[in-house]
């Protein structure tokens, strides 16, 4: 089981749309933590709203701080757009993926940022069962 920690600044968009969506394609098989640089207050509306209409109710979620600790326990790092901000932390495996913030944008727009964590999701996902179903060379 792989533990992945998704960053981004205020841990109230795109960082808990990937949490949410990866703990629901998972299927338990494997573990999704979000944190953001400077912690908003909420979630955005907006993203509680597109994430409503698959069933998935972040309105509760309360935004967390990136600790170092956080990212020890993460075996991949996913940022998107925290930059600098983000802790080093050697041995981790970094993935970088440049999305637009979902703060404050139209709804259609909200839809296509989901759409696009969704698929590198899923492209992630293939990748980690494929590392858990090769045998060790």
């Amino acid at each position: 089981m792989a533990t992945v920690l998704f960053v981004c600044l205020q841990n109230a968009g795109r960082s808990q749309i990937s949490e949410a969506l990866f703990t629901q394609a998972a299927n338990g098989k494997h573990k999704a933590l979000s944190a953001g640089t400077t912690p908003a207050d909420h979630v955005h509306p907006e993203v509680v709203e597109v994430m409503r209409e698959l069933g998935i109710d972040l309105a509760d979620r309360q935004p967390r701080m990136l600790t170092r600790e956080l990212a020890e326990e993460a075996d991949i790092v996913v940022t998107m757009g925290c930059g600098d901000q983000c802790p080093y932390i050697p041995g981790k495996k970094y993935i970088d993926w440049n999305l637009p913030d979902p703060a404050g944008q139209p709804i259609e727009q909200v839809r296509e940022i989901k759409d696009k964590i969704a698929q590198r999701i899923q492209a992630l996902l293939t990748e980690l069962n494929d590392c858990q179903q090769s045998p060790p060379s």
